[in-house]
């Protein structure tokens, strides 16, 4: 069976074409201030830098404490690594590092004012976490439109001339910070060999979340 994050990668392709050809990722991105060009080839770069993940350190684990469905037992079995008692932490490019650097950017350049940002950004984080879940033997879930709309209506209400870019920030870095950095403590249950901030799974999640947030700001 094929590697998750090739799937993840190929289905995220689909989606970007679709999305480019109703005229969604132009908007997105020109309201962020980017020409189209730049967009794309942003966009193309995450979606490639999505199946790189780098190691940062290993914990040990529990494994779930319920038993897998058996349709997900067969996934994993075959498309990754035997669970072994220890959890490998790891980054992704294109789901964690890329969308922080973009995001750093904007920061400097967009114009709102940084206590904005990080109110944006503890807000989104605060939603993603108690909205978001722990899946045994995947890692860890949310409602896909939860954080978008957190996101957008923090960028409405602190500088609506400035909330494209509070959106996409607060959208991004919140989920990566509430969902990710902050469920670190539940990954030790999770009977998961490796668990990636921004990996499979949620670098989908992370580029809606940016996209959505900033159509609706």
């Amino acid at each position: 069976m094929p590697n998750p994050a090739f799937l993840f990668a190929a289905l995220g392709l689909i989606v970007l074409f679709t999305l480019i050809q109703l005229g969604a990722l132009q908007l997105a991105f020109g309201k962020l201030g980017l020409d189209p060009q730049a967009g794309v080839t942003l966009l193309f770069v995450s979606l490639m830098g999505s199946l790189v993940n780098v190691p940062l350190f290993r914990m040990s684990a529990e494994g779930p404490e319920q038993p897998l469905p058996e349709p997900i037992r067969r996934i994993l079995s075959h498309s990754q690594q035997p669970f072994e008692g220890f959890t490998t932490v790891a980054v992704n490019l294109g789901g964690c590092l890329l969308p922080m650097t973009f995001s750093a950017y904007l920061v400097m350049h967009a114009g709102a004012g940084l206590f904005d940002y990080l109110v944006a950004v503890g807000f989104v984080s605060a939603v993603a976490y108690v909205s978001s879940r722990p899946v045994p033997g995947l890692g860890i879930g949310m409602p896909v439109l939860v954080a978008p709309l957190a996101a957008a209506a923090a960028g409405l209400m602190l500088d609506p001339e400035h909330s494209p870019a509070l959106a996409y920030v607060g959208g991004t870095v919140g989920v990566l910070i509430g969902a990710d950095i902050l469920r670190l403590k539940d990954v030790r249950k999770l009977g998961s060999p490796v668990a990636s901030i921004g990996g499979a799974g949620t670098f989908d999640g992370i580029f809606i979340t940016g996209i959505l947030a900033v159509l609706l700001a």
